[in-house]
């Protein structure tokens, strides 16, 4: 994950912390940490595909995205909203099975509960480029 292109931050440093932690779980591909951060009837949504319900599909359908993948980063550009409602602008570079690396811009919104967990993720990019 890179950090020196982040212009704006509007977390708390505790919540910012606890979402470099979410972060790393997710460019580390490692469902079992990811998983940590999830609330069980958390609800995912990736580009135009279809709303996935509840902790277990998610982890699912994340395992088969990553191993479509060699890896993920995340570059922050800027965090709005709140330490419970907040929206990640960023670059993701990806590299591909082949070993090519292609990086597009991304848009994250995550919604947590009271006790800190996500109860809902909905990333708005086009990955196109990283099948093509």
């Amino acid at each position: 994950m890179q950090t020196h292109e982040l212009k704006i931050n509007e977390l708390s440093i505790s919540a910012y912390e606890w979402y470099l932690g979410y972060l790393c779980a997710i460019d580390e591909m490692n469902l079992e940490a990811y998983s940590k951060f999830l609330a069980h009837d958390s609800i995912f949504q990736f580009g135009n595909n279809p709303i996935v319900y509840g902790k277990d599909a998610i982890l699912q359908s994340l395992g088969y995205f990553w191993s479509s993948i060699n890896g993920i980063e995340h570059i922050l550009k800027n965090i709005y909203g709140n330490d419970n409602t907040f929206v990640l602008e960023a670059l993701n570079k990806y590299t591909r099975k082949d070993g090519k690396e292609v990086v597009i811009p991304a848009v994250a919104i995550t919604d947590r509960n009271q006790a800190g967990l996500v109860t809902s993720m909905r990333i708005y990019t086009d990955t196109a480029p990283v099948f093509a």
